[in-house]
């Protein structure tokens, strides 16, 4: 759910552009209104399209047809939609190859050929013989079943790979043998929120929840649990492990490379979680609590013996690596390795040692540690950007990692971890001209003064005149962290003139635990006001202007576009909402949405919780004889992540109660889910279908020439 210049100028294009298109008498689908209101602490609130939440029924169904019709209609439209399309097309039509690995006798990678709907799992034997290992693009017609985790055998003589139908959450779990790829067994089915995790050569380690009652898309999932599937006998025989008798919403469990201990996570939010280990050596021994509360993140990064590593922010809100002894973990007797210091750590492991990766102002610095927490060397990188990698089995002799911005493409390099020698491995051939582009971070100040860190991106050369189509990008929650990389559908819009700003909102974890709490729960609305703030910047050092903004943000992101076009309707011309959390009253009741509890609260914590999360709900807050910007809601009928319905009920307010000419639109994927495993077909599509939307309703007619 993360990311996604019309240069004005006369003299160097030609471009057509002046008022919104006026689009008299739009014909909404008529979206029946219920009687449904409920009570909260006295009270009463309306929800008169409560009957959209059935995911299930025939009138939602015909609901979501007539929308896609209005919305494909108004696309169609669109003068300049197919130059788009064909650009877009050229420019991600570009060989991609992700970092090798090894198992057992052959070299894995990754590979799509340019337009590939899925990327095609490739494999090398000893002889350097390339064959096609796993092509999730044969395993639907359309494109829509992608495939999800896989994981080998301690020998690599086997494979349980996961798919995704229809862009679900749900996932089945195939074995197979890799000599002869032949399937070993039956389909696992139902599995959810799962990582695979095999003990040595006999079974695996996965997590799950029973089927819900009523619909699998949106009925409430509660209590996930471990289960061992031993190989050759039927799932219904699987061992539940861990969250039969302790009720927990996120559970995960995981070997050591060694064989040696089972690692489990427990949580119900999305922070915080509990920490235990099994001695897997030993038949029968108890499974061993090393943390038993949700007041930090813990896990096991790696282990020398008896010896536990652990990354934590316990006591470190940047984090910090610890050691401890198996035979008496508990946190009182945990001894740093590698202390916190005042940026944000994440930690690989590969070759035998430990790689720090620091986070300052969202670009990464990158640190080499032996396990005694000796320093190594600190990594020289490419440039200012995002690096991911350096991880690998401790007898590998070379590690790989990627580094990206967001006017570079995602390049592979090797890295020799004894020399500290770094080489290009893999550098992509796309026709975009880096060198031709400029971004500049910057520190603008949010409504309580707070300095909020933005990197603005465009064609070098822009005249800061007021009148760039600017998309500014946003998320602000769950201690995830924006940092700069690259978009091809970025690049097309930059290409065409277009400024792409993203701010590092509070509520993400750019700046560590501090950072992340300043945006949860009774202190969410920092985030909109740190994203309000960032277009208020925008506009003042003319970049741009509210006659040529568009704010697009999705998942957590889609409410911070909800949030704010109902807050500030005036700030921009285009609003992008995408699988966004709609209706904060009721967000917890459906799949697994009480885990987020931890950043949000929910309705039923307290009268005061309640009216904070009426207060900015974007489908409690929109209202009668406002002007909204033009606004497209996007959504996928099989989201089981965010349930359509947030976006659903959020469309059907904003058309009964939009005033004026701006259209709202909601663009709903069919056999399409909350975003991952998408195709490159539908993901292409997308990305036109928004880039037009917004600057057909900036006033443009037409792209540059």
């Amino acid at each position: 759910m993360k990311k996604i210049a019309l240069l004005m100028a006369v003299s160097t294009s030609i471009v057509s552009f002046g008022q919104s298109p006026k689009e008299k008498g739009m014909n909404y689908p008529q979206t029946p209104k219920g009687e449904t209101v409920d009570v909260y602490f006295d009270t009463k609130v309306s929800d008169p399209y409560r009957w959209l939440e059935d995911d299930k029924s025939t009138e939602t169904a015909a609901w979501v047809k007539k929308e896609n019709k209005v919305t494909y209609d108004y696309l169609d439209k669109i003068p300049f939609r197919n130059a788009l399309k064909i650009r877009l097309e050229k420019l991600w039509n570009y060989e991609k190859i992700s970092a090798p690995f090894k198992e057992g006798n052959f070299i894995y990678y990754y590979k799509n050929n340019g337009l590939q709907n899925q990327s095609v799992l490739y494999r090398k034997d000893g002889k350097g013989k390339e064959a096609v290992f796993l092509d999730p693009n044969t395993f639907s017609k359309l494109g829509t079943t992608s495939l999800g985790g896989v994981d080998f055998s301690k020998d690599g003589s086997k494979v349980a790979y996961s798919i995704s139908e229809g862009g679900s959450d749900w996932r089945k779990v195939m074995v197979m043998d890799v000599d002869n790829f032949k399937i070993l067994e039956d389909t696992l089915v139902d599995v959810k929120f799962s990582g695979i995790s095999w003990r040595g050569n006999e079974g695996f380690y996965y997590s799950s929840y029973d089927k819900p009652k009523g619909s699998e898309l949106s009925a409430k999932t509660d209590q996930h649990k471990l289960y061992y599937h031993k190989l050759g006998t039927a799932q219904k025989d699987d061992l539940v492990i861990f969250g039969a008798d302790l009720k927990r919403r996120y559970v995960n469990g995981g070997v050591t490379e060694d064989n040696h201990y089972l690692v489990i996570s427990a949580a119900n939010s999305t922070y915080g979680n509990e920490l235990y280990i099994q001695d897997l050596t030993k038949p029968n021994s108890r499974i061993v609590c090393i943390v038993d509360n949700f007041n930090s993140d813990n896990g096991v990064i790696d282990n020398e013996g008896e010896k536990l590593f652990i990354e934590t922010d316990l006591n470190a809100p940047n984090k910090h690596i610890v050691s401890v002894e198996v035979n008496n973990p508990k946190p009182e007797n945990w001894k740093d390795v590698i202390p916190e210091t005042e940026h944000v750590l994440t930690v690989s492991t590969g070759s035998g040692f430990i790689f720090a990766n620091y986070m300052k102002d969202a670009v990464s610095i990158v640190k080499q540690y032996d396990y005694s927490g000796k320093l190594v060397r600190e990594i020289q990188l490419p440039g200012l950007g995002t690096v991911s990698g350096f991880g690998g089995k401790a007898a590998e002799k070379t590690l790989y990692y990627s580094f990206t911005n967001y006017t570079t493409p995602g390049t592979i390099y090797s890295f020799e971890p004894k020399s500290g020698k770094s080489a290009v491995y893999q550098k992509p051939e796309v026709d975009f001209k880096s060198e031709d582009y400029v971004s500049t971070q910057v520190f603008y100040t949010s409504k309580d003064g707070t300095k909020i860190p933005m990197i603005i991106t465009h064609k070098k050369g822009l005249k800061l005149n007021g009148k760039n189509p600017t998309i500014l990008y946003g998320y602000g929650g769950f201690n995830i962290s924006l940092t700069p990389s690259f978009g091809i559908s970025n690049a097309v819009w930059m290409e065409n003139g277009g400024i792409y700003a993203v701010a590092n909102l509070r509520g993400g974890g750019e700046y560590g635990k501090k950072w992340h709490d300043a945006g949860t729960k009774m202190q969410k609305q920092n985030v909109f006001d740190d994203f309000i703030a960032a277009a208020e910047y925008l506009i003042a050092q003319k970049y741009t202007s509210s006659d040529f903004l568009a704010i697009r943000g999705g998942s957590n992101g889609g409410l911070l576009v909800g949030a704010t076009m109902t807050q500030r309707p005036d700030l921009m011309k285009v609003a992008l909402p995408a699988v966004g959390v709609m209706d904060m009253l009721r967000y917890h009741t459906f799949t697994s949405g009480a885990g987020w509890a931890f950043d949000y609260g929910t309705s039923a914590d307290n009268k005061e919780m309640f009216e904070y999360l009426k207060s900015y709900s974007p489908v409690q807050n929109v209202k009668a004889g406002v002007h909204y910007p033009a606004t497209m809601v996007t959504t996928g009928d099989h989201d089981d992540r965010v349930v359509p319905a947030h976006s659903f009920k959020f469309a059907a307010e904003l058309q009964e109660k939009q005033t004026e000419s701006n259209p709202v639109l909601i663009r709903i994927d069919i056999n399409a889910g909350h975003g991952a495993g998408k195709s490159v077909a539908a993901t292409i599509q997308e990305n036109v279908d928004i880039q037009a939307f917004a600057l057909y309703n900036m006033g443009f007619t037409e792209l540059p020439k």
